[in-house]
């Protein structure tokens, strides 16, 4: 008698099987129906998109494209050219990738074996914990400080135990600050590689990737999701070693990213005017969004090199969160340990600002604005 067949839950990969899946956020225009609002007439802050969207060369760019019926370039030649030059990097020291995200997978696919740890520097972005976990890896959490500096020391111990990767967020996802060469240096000196993403740079204006070449164990990582505005075309850039690099080329698929996303990210570097004008305006937002904050006073924002502002509530983050959501204002929450009382609000517009501020003074509580009339 032939054996009774085996439940599919049987065949899944146990470490699989216990993650918990990434929620990915609702369009705007799924958001904005349900509150009964226009689209046009609500601010979208809460993943740190350009609001000003790409350079018009890059709608002109993928206007013209031809040969859509053929691969594109698995090495994507052109666009690191292009790279090179905006980088200061040779051809050969870059990788393009769909989206950081990919990025990081195409790292812990080169370094992490099942059960290999990792060094996660809490709070940061998810995706380093999230990722190490698909491929069976181990995550170890090192809390950052008070001031959400690095603990060097207990990052450095962790090496010692022999983990495989060290993750460094800079400027750090989501509390906004950078990374100092103090913090930075001994963990290079150790040769254990070490990741810096820069998704954020440009609104830093502060890099690590000129140590690639005296530290062989670093990696960066960027995007053109934020400033160049093509978050909807996914696509980045790792900047490394050559030797890194052609680890990375053997578990990268062929072709990874699209040829849109090539033509759109050459012709976005093509346009650096575009670019430091869309740097100017969001710098100056993010120090007018800081000053306004701070003089309403229901939110308390730290300091921050990226084009997002962690700020702390005065207590009620979900409720001020849905409340927010439903007068058309969408941020981002977090419900994690010590920032589960904050709120981060991406850099938009002017008019996204005004309409923050407007909506804050609106739902700020009764006993607050009483006290503020007394004063």
């Amino acid at each position: 008698m032939p054996n009774r067949p085996r439940n599919i839950d049987s065949y899944y990969r146990p470490h699989v099987r216990e993650l918990e899946p990434y929620v990915p956020p609702e369009a705007l225009e799924i958001l904005a129906y349900r509150a009964g609002f226009d689209p046009a007439h609500a601010s979208k802050l809460d993943f740190n998109e350009n609001p000003y969207g790409p350079s018009p060369r890059v709608m002109e760019a993928l206007a013209s494209m031809t040969n859509v019926h053929l691969y594109p370039d698995p090495i994507a030649g052109e666009l690191r050219e292009e790279l090179a030059a905006y980088t200061s990097m040779d051809p050969e020291e870059i990788l393009i990738g769909s989206g950081a995200d990919e990025l990081i997978s195409l790292v812990v696919s080169v370094f992490v074996e099942p059960g290999d740890a990792v060094v996660d520097l809490t709070p940061t972005y998810s995706m380093y914990g999230g990722v190490t976990l698909q491929h069976a890896g181990r995550v170890v959490h090192v809390p950052r400080g008070d001031d959400w500096k690095v603990d060097v020391p207990a990052v450095l111990a962790e090496i010692e135990r022999g983990a495989k990767i060290v993750w460094v967020c800079s400027p750090n996802n989501p509390t906004g600050g950078l990374a100092t060469e103090e913090e930075i240096m001994p963990l290079l000196e150790t040769g254990a590689p070490v990741v810096l993403d820069e998704a954020y740079f440009e609104f830093s204006r502060h890099t690590f990737a000129p140590l690639i070449r005296m530290y062989p164990n670093l990696i960066v990582l960027r995007t053109f999701s934020k400033l160049a505005g093509l978050a909807g075309l996914r696509i980045a850039y790792m900047l490394a070693n050559r030797d890194i690099l052609d680890q990375a080329h053997k578990v990268k698929l062929p072709f990874n990213t699209t040829l849109a996303g090539q033509v759109a990210a050459t012709a976005a570097l093509r346009d650096r005017a575009y670019l430091a004008a869309n740097l100017d305006a969001l710098l100056a937002e993010r120090q007018r969004l800081v000053t306004l904050l701070r003089e309403q006073g229901e939110l308390d924002p730290y300091p921050s090199a990226a084009n997002f502002l962690l700020c702390r509530t005065s207590g009620d983050a979900p409720g001020l969160h849905r409340a927010l959501a439903a007068r058309g204002v969408y941020v981002r929450h977090f419900p994690k340990p010590r920032i589960d009382d904050c709120l981060r609000i991406s850099v938009g517009r002017p008019e996204d600002t005004d309409r923050l501020l407007a909506v804050l003074e609106e739902v700020r509580p009764a006993a607050r604005r009483a006290e503020a009339v007394r004063a």
